[in-house]
């Protein structure tokens, strides 16, 4: 057998007694190596990285055995990371109603009424996507915009309708739905949520926040009488359905945004019986009380080869923009008798810091708004001090929307992750100036470069299901900071075309104390990667939305083709 000897100027030699299992040929993998930044062949043995060099060097690697991919003069790039999404949400947002293309509430009330003639009697109709602010006009009767649940009550009248705002941070329901979770005139608004109520004090079905919550109990309690076969099947269903959909776009490393114990525990099964196609990092979600006599155990890096990790608490102190749930400084620009909401106490996300700190898991606490940026950082500053031994703790702030000035500085001084997602400056900017004013908008909304120049490690992501779980439309949205109108939402904070990659690759894997495995093309690291049609690197950038994913490369196997 041939011996081939390999050298990247930085890297140590590496000698190949095999032939690789893989090789890519005859492309351009940009390997977000600063060593090796571009590269025209890559070797892969095992789950691996053997090899890397020019196209000359490519047949060395070969043997009978060998599966050669060429590239065609195609991009290959370190598998897409998705910094921020909501896996199970996917994967229920797929199979329910489609609802972010509707131009109208008109056209939401007929999607409902096609389902609801297909619905048994007393089965929930769900539905996701739905915004407001992108409806040609406000439907006919409302408040504050909002529809009334009497023109969904017409189409459904046997079903409870449950329709998520595209945010995840409202939801609009059916008078059948109310009845269920007991929803009346009578009913006073829970902490940190909101019932909407016309001017004689009657619901009118739009549910705030926490509030969501109320009804949400009432469809767990219907979810819950399948049989445990049933259960099993639907989230089976739920989970497949998701990764479909990730690998056909590119993504090789899920980082899930807060799911319970029993998704865990679910996840953790699949990782041990090999059944996961793709990674899954995670952030646990559960009230304190739950959590605390639980952490120890459910804390686990790498299960089933590399495949499941978790490692991480997730908390809200806030809500969205969009819904006028996020917590400001000061009150809306659009509703000055408002301020938005604090949706969880900061005395308690407190005692989560603790546990995190104790435990060993980062902490990762949503925050849109300026004020409840700035409480977070509080929160997180506070804990730092009582533990001066700790410096690399690397704790984020989910979403960083919305920031005062004096408080970008803080994310490098703390060394707190600003876990960012692309599309969302683009799909808010049609509100946000409405919401904040021109001022506050230009000094602190989804201000990416003005974070980077400070020292802030910046992530990306899609918030998925808020947004489509695409990494081409957020790296888009990235580098272009481009409206449907043409206009462009200060574009002085967009990124360059390898920030934007970096912050969807080593970045986000940076965030989730994974570089030393993952986020740039290095021998020795997992061969996870994505190669597309186009070079998203230098082709016009129009044309980055109309680039298709090719492979999808997971540990080495290809585990999506076009």
């Amino acid at each position: 057998m041939r011996v081939s000897l390999f050298v990247i100027p930085g890297l140590a030699a590496v000698a190949f007694a095999q032939p690789a299992d893989l090789v890519l040929r005859h492309g351009k993998i940009v390997t977000m190596n600063a060593a090796k930044p571009v590269v025209e062949a890559l070797a892969v043995r095992g789950d691996r990285i053997t090899a890397m060099g020019a196209e000359s060097d490519a047949q060395a690697w070969i043997g009978p055995q060998t599966k050669v991919i060429d590239l065609h003069g195609m991009l290959a790039i370190p598998g897409f990371i998705e910094g921020h999404g909501h896996f199970t949400g996917l994967g229920e947002f797929r199979m329910g109603l489609d609802l972010r293309e509707a131009q109208t509430w008109d056209d939401i009330v007929a999607q409902v009424g096609r389902a609801a003639k297909n619905a048994k009697p007393g089965e929930w109709i769900i539905g996701r996507g739905w915004h407001q602010s992108k409806w040609k006009h406000a439907p006919e009767s409302n408040v504050e915009g909002f529809p009334l649940h009497e023109s969904l009550d017409k189409v459904s009248p046997d079903n409870p309708v449950l329709l998520t705002h595209a945010s995840g941070h409202a939801a609009f329901v059916n008078g059948r739905a109310m009845q269920a979770a007991g929803i009346t005139r009578e009913t006073k608004d829970p902490q940190g949520g909101e019932i909407l109520k016309d001017k004689s004090g009657a619901p009118t079905g739009l549910l705030r926040e926490r509030a969501q919550g109320l009804v949400d109990k009432a469809y767990a309690d219907w979810e819950n009488k399948r049989t445990p076969a049933e259960a099993e099947r639907y989230r089976n269903r739920v989970f497949q359905t998701a990764i479909d959909e990730c690998l056909s776009k590119g993504i090789t490393t899920f980082e899930d945004a807060g799911s319970p114990l029993s998704t865990v525990d679910a996840l953790k099964r699949m990782a041990e019986n090999h059944e996961l196609r793709m990674r899954i990092w995670m952030m646990l979600r559960a009230p304190n009380e739950v959590l605390a006599p639980k952490l120890a155990q459910y804390r686990m890096i790498g299960v089933g080869g590399g495949f499941l990790t978790v490692r991480a608490i997730k908390r809200q102190i806030d809500g969205a923009l969009g819904s006028r749930g996020a917590w400001l400084l000061e009150p809306y620009a659009d509703k000055p008798d408002s301020s938005g909401l604090n949706t969880e106490d900061p005395a308690d996300i407190y005692k989560t810091a603790e546990m995190a700190i104790a435990h060993g898991y980062q902490l990762c606490v949503h925050a849109i708004g300026d004020r409840a940026n700035r409480e977070v950082l509080n929160i997180y500053e506070e804990t730092f001090k009582v533990h001066p031994e700790l410096d690399d703790l690397r704790w984020r702030i989910e979403h960083a929307q919305h920031l005062n000035p004096a408080d970008i500085p803080r994310f490098t001084k703390l060394g707190v992750i600003a876990a960012m997602q692309g599309i969302h400056c683009t799909s808010d900017a049609p509100y946000v100036l409405a919401r904040l004013g021109p001022n506050r908008a230009e000094e602190g909304a989804y201000v990416w470069q003005k974070l980077m120049k400070s020292g802030a490690i910046v992530g990306n992501g899609t918030d998925a299901p808020v947004e489509d779980v695409s990494p081409l439309a957020s790296y888009y949205a990235s580098v272009s900071r481009k409206l449907k109108d043409g206009t462009r939402f200060y574009p002085d904070q967009r990124m360059t075309r390898e920030e934007a990659l970096r912050s969807y690759t080593w970045n986000n894997a940076y965030a989730a104390f994974e570089e030393k495995e993952k986020g740039s093309l290095e021998v020795g690291k997992l061969a996870d990667i994505t190669v597309l049609s186009r070079d998203i690197m230098t082709i016009p950038e129009d044309d980055i939305l109309s680039t298709d994913v090719i492979y999808t490369i997971v540990g080495g196997k290809v585990a999506f083709q076009k």
